[in-house]
């Protein structure tokens, strides 16, 4: 199948489960959705792996930093007068568990270093897994990164309902 025609139905299938779970009202839905569509129709077998044009990925790179970046306001520097200590608290916390986790499981459970510190790493699902392609091992932590991201999303907004009306947390 031509290389053009292959890059079509994953672009396709990206976008058809990425716009479907905006339905859902969870965070980040269409990102997971598109991941599970794209995943699930490379998982097949019955297309050729996408080779993306050349600069393609540095495209995205430039695309999801601008949009992150474009999240970063002045407000959220005044905020982060008050913050940074829990910014930088919760910040070590995360970097090193998720390095005692990924060394953790990766002796234990007898996966790749690499694809378990990446995996565990707190960063978002498209930027490790942006840096776990660098490694060669983009798939492995975007799978790991998105089974934690549906889980957290699914799992903390439930929680926060429950919580609030016991007085535990306010809403």
């Amino acid at each position: 199948m031509p290389s053009l025609a292959t890059l079509l139905i994953y672009l396709m299938a990206g976008t058809a489960l990425g716009l479907l779970t905006l339905r859902t009202g969870i965070p980040a839905a269409p990102l997971a959705g598109a991941l599970l569509g794209a995943g699930l129709v490379s998982m097949t077998g019955r297309l050729d792996v996408a080779e993306w044009p050349s600069g393609t990925r540095t495209a995205i790179e430039i695309a999801i930093g601008t949009v992150i970046g474009t999240g970063l306001t002045k407000s959220s520097l005044g905020e982060l007068q008050n913050l940074w200590k829990p910014a930088l608290l919760i910040t070590l916390t995360l970097v090193l568990t998720g390095i005692v986790i990924g060394l953790w499981s990766s002796r234990l459970l007898g996966i790749d270093p690499v694809v378990s510190l990446l995996g565990a790493a707190p960063g978002g699902i498209s930027g490790m897994s942006l840096v776990g392609a660098e490694f060669g091992v983009g798939a492995a932590v975007a799978t790991l990164h998105a089974v934690r991201l549906i889980t957290v999303l699914l799992v903390l907004p439930l929680l926060v309902k429950l919580l609030a009306p016991l007085g535990l947390i306010d809403s």
